[in-house]
């Protein structure tokens, strides 16, 4: 399939860690493996903001105006604890500390949550601040729905040019990726992680088709079927509706929100 679903994969592969208690890959899961991008570790953007049913949000009051180097000492056991998936945004008298719950890798657990709230619940007792936090069930309920929604649109593209040998082939300043294959190359496109993907895709495509144009090569899809103009329209066609289905959860492909959620 052209359109192929990264989210499903990572599911099978958490599944088959949690039942066979090892952290290495599945090579039953590696073996059928279409190509894909390689998994990226989760980051998140410099100067994020916290987002209503991505993170879990605790506002911590100070009694008394608490200065930044106070916070960010009392902050820095969190986040050394949950690295880049935890925000903070402060002022002297407002401390909003959160916890991004949805991402590639899934749903936060249950208990790291628990652990997170109290963690922050601790640094509020040492700065003397009062803590005001959602109802955590529900937090994750919502957070387990939106899940859902990105496992339906965490998909990526791939278009491959066979026929045209191993030399590699350049795209300057282009939001596809392009790897090396013994017979061509293979161009793919996050989704979720792109600007105007359907934009990014048809650029992707006439690249593709002019490159094999070019080198006297074929465009195909993972089969090898030689795809044409309507087989690409309607691949653009698919990639309007997740971008719609996205928004509607506002998140918009490539944007910041997009970045930590599809990481």
């Amino acid at each position: 399939m052209l359109v192929y679903n990264r989210w499903q994969e990572r599911g099978v592969r958490r599944e088959a860690e949690h039942a066979f208690g090892s952290g290495h890959a599945d090579v039953l899961v590696d073996a059928r493996r279409e190509p894909v991008l390689e998994p990226r570790r989760p980051q998140v953007a410099p100067g994020a903001i916290s987002a209503e049913g991505i993170d879990y949000v605790i506002q911590v009051i100070p009694r008394e105006p608490a200065p930044a180097v106070v916070v960010l000492e009392a902050w820095a056991p969190i986040e050394q604890r949950f690295a880049r998936r935890v925000l903070l945004a402060s002022s002297e008298t407002l401390i909003r500390a959160a916890l991004q719950l949805v991402s590639r890798a899934g749903v936060v657990s249950d208990a790291e949550l628990l652990e997170f709230r109290t963690r922050v619940e601790t640094m509020a007792t040492q700065l003397g601040a009062a803590v005001h936090a959602p109802e955590m069930r529900q937090a994750l309920e919502a957070a387990r729905e939106l899940d859902r929604t990105c496992a339906d649109t965490d998909i990526q593209v791939a278009l491959h040019v066979v026929g045209i040998g191993s030399a590699p082939a350049q795209f300057e300043s282009q939001r596809f990726q392009a790897a090396s294959r013994d017979d061509g190359v293979t161009l793919t496109l996050d989704v979720a992680r792109t600007p105007e993907p359907r934009a990014s895709y048809e650029a992707m495509a006439r690249a593709g088709r002019q490159l094999a144009q070019a080198r006297g090569g074929r465009l195909v899809d993972d089969t090898g079927k030689e795809l044409d103009e309507r087989a690409l329209a309607a691949i653009g066609t698919q990639l309007d509706a997740v971008r719609e289905r996205l928004a509607g959860c506002g998140i918009e492909p490539g944007s910041p929100l997009a970045l930590r959620v599809f990481s």
